[in-house]
């Protein structure tokens, strides 16, 4: 009953939802001189810092595949997912003045930011690409696979956004913690680094981080041209899910409470 009503309303305000997305993109690239070509220059200047400090100065590398699209492959999957969670996190409390005034269904705002750097994501993929030609790893069959990876990463991050813009209604200092939290989980993702140069030990404990399995994935593709194991698979999707099924709990069970922490 409760997946249905939520059908129902994103049908029924489809239109805000377009309009809520189209307002970050101009307010994100107002003023600015390039504008959305950043989407295409940030990726690449990012890696290009990540590359030079970790492969010069720590001397990290990845036997049998380039470095570059190493690391570039895991920096936009987990930018998409620094970005969108953090801007979801604070999409409820930022829109209090229009959840006074109208009835919106409420998890229409997080949704709308995950969307919105989801756009971005897809724009990033086009230097993903140039790279990848460039430094001659080409693309296999297998890339068609590649937007399961994309989906489970933006039901997941949906889901986080769900919970964390429910406690930063609550509870505001979230904002802060959540910064520290990123800067954890960023290391705890193998983005500059390969997994194996690290103990086995503490190889299962970033293996239960999702990130991991969603990098892991695009990264079976991209570099090693292979398709990902079944397991892969299946914990790529269970996690997205699970994470969603939370979020959405969590945020129907206290939203109508929303209203008295303004």
């Amino acid at each position: 009953m409760f997946l249905k009503n939520l059908y129902i309303n994103f049908k029924k305000y489809s239109f805000l939802l377009q309009q809520l997305v189209s307002r970050d993109f101009k307010v994100k690239y107002k003023r600015s001189v390039l504008g959305i070509i950043w989407s295409l220059l940030y990726p690449i200047l990012n890696m290009a810092v990540m590359a030079l400090v970790f492969s010069n100065i720590f001397k990290f590398s990845t036997p049998g595949v380039n470095y570059l699209v190493y690391v570039l492959s895991g920096l936009i999957m987990f930018n998409y997912f620094s970005e969108a969670s953090n801007l979801a996190m604070g999409s409820v409390v930022a829109n209090f003045p229009l959840i006074n005034k109208i009835y919106i269904p409420k998890y229409i705002f997080p949704l709308s930011k995950c969307l919105f750097v989801g756009i971005n994501f897809l724009l990033t993929l086009i230097p993903l690409y140039v790279v990848i030609f460039a430094t001659g790893t080409g693309v296999n069959i297998y890339h068609l696979v590649l937007p399961y990876a994309y989906i489970c990463l933006f039901v997941f991050t949906l889901g986080m956004g769900l919970i964390l813009s429910t406690v930063s209604v609550f509870l505001r200092d979230i904002f802060y913690i959540y910064g520290i939290v990123l800067t954890l989980w960023t290391y705890l993702t193998p983005i500059m680094y390969d997994i194996s140069i690290i103990s086995s030990k503490l190889q299962i404990i970033l293996k239960c981080n999702p990130m991991y399995h969603y990098i892991n994935f695009i990264r079976r593709i991209i570099l090693y041209h292979e398709m990902p194991s079944g397991f892969t698979f299946a914990i790529c999707g269970l996690s997205a899910l699970i994470v969603l099924a939370i979020g959405l709990f969590v945020f129907k069970k206290k939203q109508d409470k929303f209203i008295y922490y303004v």
